[in-house]
């Protein structure tokens, strides 16, 4: 789905208050839910979650708190439950052999740098992850999911949004009461700079969290000059739109999709007919890449960004207490 504009707006607007009452009942099933105890793993968990629905980062930081464990000896792979995709699992990702429809687009970007593991069943996916010799585990969503204890939580946090209203869904982006969640989080990460995000991570310090402050950065592209039809079904394509920019690519078009969203053949064709009509090139994500029909699969420039602790020593520090403390 792509996020309503007045969850934005405040607490206040229309919407939010007609919708509120809802969101309350939701909100409480949803926190009821995450205090219930979870089956150990047998190994280390780190788990990647968003106090809210898409858009925070979670698969760029999940990818970097691999990155790290694997600088602190360990064999980590991820476990995900597969959002998207029609396997239920667990299955460990192949990328040569499933698509973005069998096991959903991140797995297979994650699939990329680790072994990855889907399953909606956590506990059978963690038996699954120690089997293929991993030694922790980094799951990339999953904090208002139960089933698994966690290690170490870090909730990641989009520095321009924030979290939005602070009212939970429907009538706000928080999968549950902000107050119930803090409970279940042992630190922050924020993505990119701005006031919203600033406000978290200060509520977070004042509660005792170690605060990471992160960002995205580009990996090396030729887009400079050249002329770009932007398209992206992500969290927020408006933030792809803006990374596309600071490349210094004249940018013809941008054209938004929900996030996780299927690309069909005839969507493509009548953007390959625009970009055609503006003599641009088309240029997308690494996570919309995944989702390409087979035609446009080579076609289509991709724009791929990893993320950059600014004090990574701090996060390696929290990682190494964390699996030292694990039973």
């Amino acid at each position: 789905m792509r996020p309503p504009d007045f969850w934005a707006q405040g607490p206040d607007h229309p919407a939010a208050r007609c919708l509120a009452p809802l969101g309350a009942a939701y909100g409480a099933l949803a926190a009821r839910r995450m205090d219930r105890p979870g089956a150990a793993a047998g190994c280390p968990v780190v788990c990647l979650g968003n106090f809210t629905l898409g858009g925070a980062g979670k698969t760029p930081a999940a990818l970097a708190v691999a990155a790290l464990l694997v600088e602190l000896g360990r064999a980590p792979a991820f476990l995900s439950r597969g959002y998207g995709g029609r396997l239920a699992g667990p299955v460990q990702v192949e990328p040569g052999r499933h698509g973005a429809a069998a096991v959903g687009d991140e797995p297979l970007l994650l699939a990329r740098r680790a072994p990855t593991v889907v399953a909606r069943d956590r506990p059978a996916g963690a038996a699954l992850c120690r089997s293929l010799g991993a030694d922790a585990i980094v799951m990339d969503d999953g904090l208002q999911n139960p089933t698994l204890a966690k290690d170490l939580t870090l909730a990641v946090v989009d520095g321009p949004t924030g979290l939005g209203n602070g009212l939970p869904f429907p009538a706000g982006p928080l999968r549950a009461p902000l107050a119930r969640q803090w409970r279940h989080v042992s630190g922050l990460i924020v993505v990119g700079a701005g006031a919203p995000g600033e406000a978290v991570a200060r509520e977070a310090e004042r509660r005792g969290l170690p605060v990471h402050r992160a960002r995205l950065v580009r990996e090396s592209d030729d887009l400079a000059g050249r002329r770009c039809l932007g398209f992206a079904g992500i969290g927020r394509p408006e933030k792809f739109f803006a990374t596309l920019a600071e490349t210094g690519a004249e940018i013809v078009g941008t054209r938004p999709f929900p996030d996780h969203h299927p690309y069909r053949d005839r969507e493509m064709d009548a953007l390959a007919s625009e970009a055609r009509r503006l003599d641009a090139e088309l240029v997308t994500t690494e996570k919309d890449a995944v989702r390409l029909p087979p035609a446009y699969a080579g076609g289509v420039r991709v724009l791929r960004v990893r993320l950059v602790v600014d004090a990574a020593e701090a996060l390696s520090g929290q990682l190494r207490s964390a699996l030292a403390g694990a039973p």
